[in-house]
């Protein structure tokens, strides 16, 4: 599919999708509020993009798969199980606050895990990449906490069983 310019999931994938084609994609709209695992949260977010299970619907994953890696620009990336990842509230935002996502907060896409820390939602998102076994992304290998449960303070990799 060319060179990859312009794509979004350009990386190894049997599944490209161009910008324009995923902004054709049915659209939610998910109003949540966002936490940081430095303590902060701020309220009354609405995102607008792709729900992830529309994601899947396109590419459905193999049976034995149970978590994701989200890849974004520079190397960064982000580790799901896939059962945070189907969440209905999880989505590909394209838009914050009725508005497009400046380049600042992750244009063309970021991935929105509202259930999670933000670290698990990375900005400049270019692909997922189905796995059959766990494996850390960026934070989760500098010591951060691999599953980032707000509702529990899930901070640092030294509070894991």
């Amino acid at each position: 599919m060319g060179d990859g310019a312009g794509e979004i999931f350009p990386w190894r994938c049997a599944h490209r999708r161009s910008f324009d084609e995923l902004s054709a994609l049915p659209g939610v709209t998910v109003e949540t509020d966002l936490h940081c695992a430095s303590g902060t949260t701020s309220t009354d977010h609405e995102f607008f993009g792709i729900a992830a299970g529309t994601i899947l619907d396109l590419a459905p994953p193999a049976p034995e798969v149970t978590h994701v890696m989200a890849w974004a620009e520079y190397g960064y990336s982000a580790n799901l199980r896939l059962a945070d990842f189907t969440s209905e509230r999880t989505v590909l935002a394209t838009h914050h606050g009725g508005e497009p996502l400046t380049v600042e907060h992750g244009f063309p896409l970021c991935l929105v895990v509202p259930h999670l820390y933000g670290y698990k939602g990375p900005k400049w998102l270019r692909a997922i990449e189905y796995m059959t076994a766990d494996r850390r992304g960026f934070w989760e290998e500098r010591g951060y906490h691999n599953i980032a449960d707000p509702w529990t303070e899930q901070r640092h990799s030294y509070q894991e069983e």
